[in-house]
């Protein structure tokens, strides 16, 4: 049943706390004067990510000088008191440097370099697996028995391109992939790892589709939702806010380049700008920021327009940028928007309307436990059709839930994933 309260009270709900904090009191962290330095500048560096070359895999020299280059990278933005939550590997496509990449060997190079992801306190991308517009029977299998036997690697499937549009063939390859994935892992928490990717640029450092066509270089990502609501309380109309949200952005964001831009100076590499996507996490929550716009709760009248708005300021400022750099609405990564999906306000059919206006696509979405490979290929390409359409990055991370039919509430083990109800395939047919 859809739950509807009125402006009114919707308004009072938000006066009640509109952002949440990073930290309740020092007490509750060790890291003291980490944390206030991070709540005092209302948003954190979610990832460092390096570009690494691999010659074949089994030379992992380039990995392990970005590892060197990464952890330098964090001691001299956390001395800034930045909060950096996650360093991060991305190679170029894996067939560039395993080009029999389904082969036994080429599955233990992986694992040895997820291995070394994993010593090393970094993630790992292994970029596109598929990139052109064809079908591997095996790829399925393959693909889950990559997500069992590693950790912290990271894949894609690429199903739409600059060079040929919409890749048919692979469409069908990320679906039967995902599928796979989720009898494979338990809850089918593995799909975290995997996604369909369209038109993604090198040099994105958001995960699971990260990947590089050059080594020693590096891009950088950020959770800013809490920003973005700051920025909206108190506006006067959608045009103070995005004039409000633009000062805010470039006033926050100006220092993380500049330091970025002296690292990669005094190292030697080549720094590609930030993603300027604001992600969201379980305590800082993209659909908190949109309500505070809007004012009425995610998926009403105005919506779509608010991430119009907040997309149009994202890649209008005057920084370098890099990525997506459009609008995240990760539905199992915000509790906001998952409480919105459990009261009907929104379905997947308006996050491919909002895809149209904002960046990612269709992101750590809750399907049915018995959704169908031509279901899933049939989701999938929709998200490839829009990125076609309008030439732009999007891509689709989707969770079926073994066991679990449309509305059942799901619950992961993922910390970083909150609970959500299955969301329905309408208006795609059952």
């Amino acid at each position: 049943m859809r739950t509807r309260l009125s402006r009114r009270e919707f308004a009072g709900l938000l006066g009640l706390g509109t952002v949440w904090p990073f930290a309740a009191s020092p007490d509750d962290n060790p890291h003291d004067s980490l944390v206030s330095n991070a709540a005092q500048k209302n948003f954190r560096i979610r990832t460092i990510t390096a570009g690494v070359h691999l010659s074949n895999g089994a030379n992992l020299d380039p990995a392990k000088a970005a590892v060197a280059f990464l952890h330098q990278a964090r001691s001299r933005f956390e001395a800034e008191g930045y909060e950096v939550q996650t360093l991060r590997l991305a190679t170029q496509p894996l067939q560039n440097y395993l080009p029999d990449w389904a082969a036994p060997a080429s599955l233990q190079a992986i694992k040895a370099l997820d291995q070394f992801a994993v010593d090393n306190q970094v993630n790992c991308s292994i970029g596109p697996v598929i990139t052109a517009d064809q079908y591997f029977a095996g790829f399925a299998d393959w693909a889950a028995a990559l997500v069992q036997q590693t950790n912290n690697t990271s894949f894609s499937c690429e199903v739409a391109s600059t060079a040929s549009g919409v890749h048919f063939n692979a469409l069908r390859c990320a679906a039967e992939a995902m599928h796979a994935i989720t009898r494979a892992t338990a809850g089918g928490e593995g799909n975290f790892r995997f996604a369909a990717a369209a038109f993604i640029p090198s040099g994105t450092p958001f995960f699971p589709v990260a990947w590089f066509d050059q080594g020693m270089a590096f891009s950088i990502g950020l959770e800013t939702p809490n920003l973005l609501t700051a920025a909206f309380a108190g506006r006067k109309d959608f045009n103070d806010a995005r004039q409000r949200l633009k000062a805010s952005m470039e006033s926050a964001l100006g220092p993380v380049a500049a330091l970025a831009s002296e690292l990669a100076q005094g190292a030697g590499w080549n720094y590609l700008g930030i993603d300027t996507s604001p992600a969201p996490s379980l305590d800082a929550s993209i659909g908190r920021a949109i309500e505070t716009l809007t004012q009425v709760p995610f998926g009403g009248p105005s919506t779509l327009a608010a991430c119009a708005a907040i997309t149009d300021v994202l890649k209008g400022l005057s920084i370098k940028t890099c990525g997506y750099s459009g609008l995240m609405l990760p539905v199992l990564e915000d509790p906001v928007l998952a409480q919105r999906a459990a009261e009907g306000r929104y379905g997947i059919s308006e996050l491919l309307l909002f895809s149209n206006v904002c960046g990612t696509g269709l992101d750590v979405v809750p399907l049915p436990g018995d959704v169908s490979v031509e279901e899933l290929t049939a989701v999938i390409s929709d998200v490839a059709a829009l990125a076609t359409k309008y030439h732009k990055p999007l891509s689709a991370r989707l969770f079926p839930a073994p066991g679990k039919k449309a509305g059942d509430k799901v619950r992961f083990d993922n910390p970083h994933l909150t609970e959500c109800v299955v969301m329905a395939l309408t208006p795609y047919p059952d």
